[in-house]
């Protein structure tokens, strides 16, 4: 089954990419990954200080993804899968989509403030033609109804 690759982390736009993802992969009888990233800097203390930081971190993370587990079996009778992986963002993100052949798609959300459409996007838009697979990139502030009618 191909899977749909989506980043959760703290951003608005995550929501979109979240959505869009569970939609297109509804629509197509494909499957939902939710990568999620602990960076390597949270964890720079005394070792077990940085333990508990870690699991706090994943626990944060498990709520996160709760919710949106929920919304996406509810609405979409999707039922995602969490992975969560330590390290630097965009080489983590990479590595997933090595060791997951099932992955098909990565589905990232751009931001729609003035610094521009985010760290993941730019970073991964510059390396785009050399991807194992295709990028979705969701506007941030596209309307539940749009994103729907594009589905």
């Amino acid at each position: 089954m191909r899977k749909f690759l989506v980043v959760l982390d703290d951003s608005r736009e995550c929501l979109n990419a979240m959505r869009f993802a569970a939609m297109r992969a509804a629509h197509t009888g494909g499957g939902v990954q939710i990568l999620s990233i602990i960076p390597p800097d949270e964890f720079n203390h005394w070792i077990g200080v940085g333990n508990i930081m870690r699991e706090e971190a994943r626990e944060r993370i498990q709520a996160h993804f709760d919710v949106f587990a929920k919304w996406m079996r509810d609405k979409q009778g999707v039922d995602p899968e969490l992975v969560i992986r330590e390290g630097d963002a965009v080489p983590e993100i990479l590595a997933q989509i090595r060791e997951d052949p099932d992955v098909g798609v990565l589905v990232l959300g751009a931001g729609t403030d003035k610094k521009g459409p985010g760290p993941l996007v730019s970073q991964l838009s510059r390396s785009s033609g050399d991807l194992p697979v295709p990028v979705t990139i969701v506007p941030g502030d596209l309307a539940k109804e749009r994103l729907e009618s594009i589905t």
